[in-house]
């Protein structure tokens, strides 16, 4: 871009030169901008013509001339950054929001939050840190998942508030054969973002393609065929029963993108703009279910905001303020909950360095201790965790009499609450004579089996979706971790008992064995959730639809922004 390269030479020349008149030469100033001499006379004439320089040159090689900064740095941007938002140029202008978190903040408030645009209702959220290629099978962070389940569709979908998986592409399925039949019949009229017709033929590519990869392959693991027994049915035919199905349909990993580009989907809204600055989504028009009220969605990269707070977490409660300007002193939390998605500690009992009662020792020192509810954190964002899932208790441990190894290794992931939790438990083991080394993954998976292995206690979280059950046996299915940290016995037990839930049609018996099941690696000290977020969503009394997700997000499809309040003195 020709103005930011502009305004980065002119911040330059600012830093060495300053607000008053000094005497330079060309060859000076090329040396400042780092380009030729005639290049720099170039920048000089522009600089000038836009008054942000008095430049007064003098005839002759090597002479020096006079110069003076009309404007600075700041300024400048601030002003070309505020006529780029005016002018509706939002992806320009956050290329130049290169000022201090103060001044940015002032000049995007009024241009944040629920807007209209042309006469369309228009949702912008200010966000921390660049978004993830939105590809479902690549994506990580929360954001970037609920964005992606935003653009993209599966055969099933997960309605908030309901456990139950709900029709999506799909309007209907049945089930015969004792379970091992499953026949979804779609939707006619279906399109994709381009426009382009959906063809059950493209859905058959893409459960193929997701059958072959790393994180779709569990979901698919127990279908042996897929068929189209006519045009708008798909049927899967499984080795054994899996009255998960439905809900795996519905799993991030089950969204059906365009089998050509990942990056195409048929939901609710299209991705329109990705960028480092802007990611915009708006409205599918050919969208086959109930269309979204806002017209468009944009997510604005502004790190600078946020680089006065302290330890933001990456995993903090969404805070979205929805609404004008004129109305954010009346803004209050209109919806909050506590997530069932938690932060846990796991022992690695097949590294050999940890026996099971160690590990209870472990959590009981943790428990006991209060050291949770003394870490030096918000605890209107956390909350210690009581429970795995509702009515699933984590059982409490008493092995004071059990020594522990002389040293241990700890490995934690982001969110940054765990560098403090490994602190702490760190001077309390040492108070049992055990070193503790502490060691950070960046990734917010485990996706490297020598990293795991390397480690003999994990900090790690795990996001709990709409239907709680299914989100913690897809866990068991899919995570490296637990291929990882458990003895090929306790790994064989596990996967011979998910296969026998699995073909449980009863789906409150499927959820008392997956409770027992997880009861037992908690009494071993295997895994135990340590606390949960609190999630919140705030907005001005007139807006409505605000409906928090699972995931501590809110239903874009379903919140809306009324139009502007009309000047009753007009």
């Amino acid at each position: 871009m020709r103005l930011q390269n502009r305004l980065n030479q002119f911040q330059r020349l600012h830093f060495k030169t300053g607000s008053f008149p000094v005497q330079i030469t060309v060859a000076e100033l090329a040396d400042i901008f780092c380009c030729s001499e005639r290049h720099t006379r170039t920048l000089l004439t522009h600089f000038q013509d836009a008054g942000w320089i008095e430049w007064k040159s003098q005839a002759g090689r090597g002479k020096r001339a006079s110069l003076c900064c009309l404007r600075t740095p700041e300024d400048l941007r601030g002003s070309y950054l505020q006529e780029l938002l005016i002018n509706g140029e939002h992806s320009a202008a956050l290329q130049l929001s290169q000022l201090d978190p103060t001044h940015l903040n002032a000049l995007l408030a009024p241009h944040l939050g629920g807007q209209w645009q042309e006469d369309a209702p228009t949702l912008r959220i200010p966000y921390y840190r660049p978004l993830q290629p939105l590809d479902p099978l690549t994506l990580t962070g929360r954001a970037e998942q609920h964005l992606a389940h935003t653009i993209h569709a599966g055969l099933t979908r997960y309605i908030p508030g309901n456990s139950a998986p709900q029709p999506d592409l799909a309007h209907h399925w049945q089930v015969s054969n004792n379970g091992k039949t499953w026949q979804f019949f779609l939707r006619s009229q279906l399109f994709w973002h381009n426009g382009e017709p959906l063809k059950t033929a493209q859905l058959m590519a893409r459960f193929q393609q997701l059958k072959n990869s790393s994180r779709g392959k569990h979901n698919l693991a127990s279908v042996t065929r897929l068929s189209q027994p006519h045009a708008l049915c798909l049927q899967f035919d499984l080795d054994k029963p899996d009255y998960w199905l439905a809900h795996r349909f519905a799993d991030l990993n089950c969204l059906l993108s365009h089998p050509e580009d990942p990056h195409i989907g048929a939901g609710p809204f299209r991705l329109t703009t990705f960028s480092p600055e802007l990611v915009r989504l708006e409205q599918h028009t050919l969208y086959t279910l109930q269309h979204p009220y806002l017209a468009a969605i944009e997510f604005w990269i502004t790190p600078q905001l946020f680089a006065q707070k302290n330890n933001v977490s990456c995993q903090h409660p969404v805070r979205i303020i929805l609404g004008e300007q004129e109305e954010l002193s009346r803004v209050k939390p209109v919806k909050r909950s506590t997530s069932l998605g938690f932060c846990y500690i796991a022992a690695n009992l097949r590294r050999g360095v940890l026996n099971e009662a160690q590990a209870r020792k472990i959590v009981s020192l943790i428990q006991r201790s209060g050291m949770l509810n003394n870490l030096p954190i918000d605890h209107d964002l956390v909350k210690s965790s009581k429970e795995m899932l509702p009515g699933w208790p984590i059982p409490l441990h008493d092995d004071a009499d059990v020594l522990l190894p002389e040293k241990l290794t700890l490995l934690f992931h982001p969110p940054v609450e765990f560098e403090l939790v490994a602190q702490a438990l760190k001077e309390r083991l040492a108070e049992e004579g055990c070193r503790l080394e502490v060691g950070y993954h960046a990734g917010r998976l485990w996706e490297d089996d020598t990293l795991l292995r390397s480690a003999d206690l994990l900090l790690g979280d795990r996001l709990i979706g709409e239907s709680p059950e299914a989100s913690l046996e897809n866990w068991l299915q899919q995570d490296p971790l637990w291929p990882g940290i458990l003895r090929d016995e306790d790994y064989a037990c596990q996967q011979q008992r998910l296969e026998v839930i699995q073909q449980i049609p009863q789906e409150n018996r499927r959820s008392d064995e997956l409770r027992d099941h997880f009861f037992k690696w908690m009494k071993s000290g295997i895994v135990t959730p340590l606390f949960n977020y609190q999630y919140q969503v705030s907005a001005p009394p007139r807006i409505s639809g605000v409906q928090l997700t699972a995931w501590g997000w809110f239903d874009f499809c379903q919140a809306w922004v009324p139009p502007p309040l009309q000047d009753e003195n007009a």
